[in-house]
């Protein structure tokens, strides 16, 4: 069975092979214990080399060329927002301790790999698997091609070892960067990570973070009440709510129900005897204004209260409102009988506290009334549509540019340095993406063809890779050794305590934030969920997103400044 696959599936049709080899790569990625998983880009690699080593098919480059473009353009794209918004003045901190951490690692590789006498390939591997940046594979990769002096074999061979390297190093730098940071580091200075995340949140006064409690008290509510005052008749729902507004009180008629029928109303439509109206308010400024008294008896009208809440996206860009903190925000006129259920920054689900400032770029979830939504998405910024669609010209625009950008190069003592057309990509993926977060009306990438160009662009270049080098995986690693798995375990740790000792001693960050701080800076998605959930809280994510976007673009260009180094 397997001869007839290998001799009349595979080989006349390798594009085949690479699809099986990612369907088993996703599937090894589901392998975890507790937060810690092998991962989709790990699992394709590893799959590739173990399926490449029995087929021994070579696939064409141009076609993980493709892919890797789009995964960095992607990448640059998610991040470019936060990438520019890191270099402020209040990002500057964790921008600084992100470098540190980045360069130390950069050092230290380095170092390693100019002791054990490694060449360009292997000392990629180790850099890449130990800072567990799946992307400085490709970059490596690419700069190798361009060195000098080289022939094809001599090419090939070498980015095969990126390979080997990786795969040996990158498991355990996953493992050792998640436990040091959940576990390790909190011990040894006996730092309780979840009351220390829970006191932060109350400094911070954060939303609650335990699923399974949650805050009795709700500061919004709805009520219907029967009109029977006569002061309320004959005012139009305008004149109420700017009566109430004059008096430092948020209250807002959202619908009313005449003669047994819920009609069609505006804000010049007048209240009369006998209406049910629905009140949307603050609890405070319903029990100070008294509604029985001013308008009528309570009602249990489930109807009128059982409306359909519009829900819109909204991208951060009016001048006016980009700086607000969320609680200034929420006291807007437009705000009231609006809500924010949740904030998207760099892509990810953001933990905002009432004190995040909205940044340009920020996409807020906005609930509520329709007629109360519409105007204040306006008011924010611009309403993204609920669309699938991808602005394929900015795409394709984007990555051409990107291509033309890195195909500029100048020569240092011989060797031709350029950006190179993955990382000329990126680059132009961090301007596309920075624009879109500044003008979002045009550029729309829908977060399904996101992941389809970042996690699927990636993995099937890791599986393509994986596929070529697998021939020769065993000889690389005897090659390579167990200096390379223990010096890659110590290269993963050192930049991350010299960035801890920086960040705690030196900038005095707070330990759950800090320990987001570091896992960002290394890029390691396995430890921030290991740190939030040794916290029991998001707490630790907000320092988490800055420096995954710098270190992000840092890590991912040390794969050719490596190969540079160690030519």
């Amino acid at each position: 069975m397997w001869t007839f696959l290998t001799d009349h599936v595979f080989k006349p049709h390798p594009e085949l092979l690479v699809f099986i080899t990612i369907a088993i790569g996703f599937l090894a990625g589901k392998l975890h214990y507790r937060t810690i998983a092998l991962g989709a880009v790990t699992g394709c690699l590893v799959a590739g080399l173990v399926i490449g080593a029995q087929v021994k098919v070579q696939i064409d480059g141009t076609v993980k060329n493709l892919f890797f473009t789009l995964f960095l353009f992607a990448l640059g794209y998610k991040v470019g927002p936060q990438f520019f918004r890191g270099l402020k003045k209040d990002g500057l901190p964790q921008v600084l301790n992100a470098v540190i951490v980045a360069v130390t690692g950069l050092l230290v590789c380095w170092l390693f790999a100019s002791l054990l006498g490694y060449g360009p390939g292997l000392s990629a591997g180790l850099l890449s698997g130990a800072l567990t940046q799946s992307a400085a594979i490709g970059t490596a990769s690419d700069a190798i091609a361009s060195l000098p002096g080289l022939s094809a074999a001599q090419v090939q061979q070498q980015q095969n070892l990126v390979a080997v390297g990786y795969a040996v190093c990158y498991p355990l730098g996953t493992v050792l960067c998640a436990v040091l940071l959940a576990n390790v580091l909190p011990r040894l200075y006996h730092c309780d990570l979840a009351a220390e995340s829970a006191d932060l949140a109350k400094e911070l006064d954060t939303p609650n973070n335990d699923p399974d409690t949650r805050n009795s008290y709700e500061e919004s509510v709805l009520r219907a009440y029967t009109v029977t005052h006569n002061d309320l008749v004959g005012q139009t729902i305008e004149q109420f709510e700017q009566d109430q507004h004059r008096q430092g009180r948020r209250i807002y008629i959202t619908r009313v129900r005449r003669d047994g029928t819920i009609i069609h109303h505006t804000q010049d439509t007048a209240i009369e005897q006998g209406d049910v109206v629905a009140v949307s308010a603050l609890r405070h400024d319903l029990v100070e204004f008294d509604a029985r008294s001013h308008i009528g008896p309570e009602t249990d009208d489930v109807t009128l209260l059982g409306y359909l809440s519009e829900t819109m996206h909204v991208v951060a860009s009016n001048d006016k409102e980009l700086g607000r903190t969320i609680s200034e925000l929420r006291q807007q006129p437009f705000m009231v009988g609006v809500y924010i259920d949740k904030l998207y920054r760099a892509g990810a689900e953001y933990p905002y506290v009432l004190t995040t400032k909205v940044e340009r770029g920020d996409t807020l979830t906005l609930t509520g009334p329709k007629r109360l939504v519409d105007p204040a998405a306006r008011a924010i910024g611009v309403p993204v549509p609920t669309s699938f669609a991808t602005d394929m010209v900015w795409v394709g625009l984007g990555t051409f540019l990107g291509g033309c950008l890195g195909l500029l190069s100048v020569t240092i003592g011989g060797i031709p340095i350029s950006l190179s057309t993955s990382g000329g990509a990126l680059i132009m993926g961090l301007v596309f993406g920075w624009l879109r977060g500044k003008y979002p009306t045009f550029g729309h990438v829908p977060p399904g063809a996101q992941w389809m160009m970042d996690t699927l662009g990636l993995c099937v270049f890791v599986a393509i890779v994986g596929l070529n080098a697998g021939p020769s995986f065993v000889s690389g690693l005897k090659q390579a050794g167990w200096g390379l798995l223990v010096f890659g375990a110590i290269a993963t740790l050192i930049p991350l305590i010299v960035g801890f000792l920086f960040g705690h001693y030196v900038q005095k960050i707070r330990f759950p934030i800090l320990m987001g701080v570091l896992a960002g800076g290394q890029t390691t998605t396995a430890a921030i969920g290991a740190v939030n959930e040794t916290s029991r809280s998001q707490i630790p994510t907000l320092g988490y997103t800055i420096p995954y976007a710098i270190s992000n673009v840092l890590l991912t260009i040390w794969g050719a400044v490596i190969v540079i180094l160690n030519h």
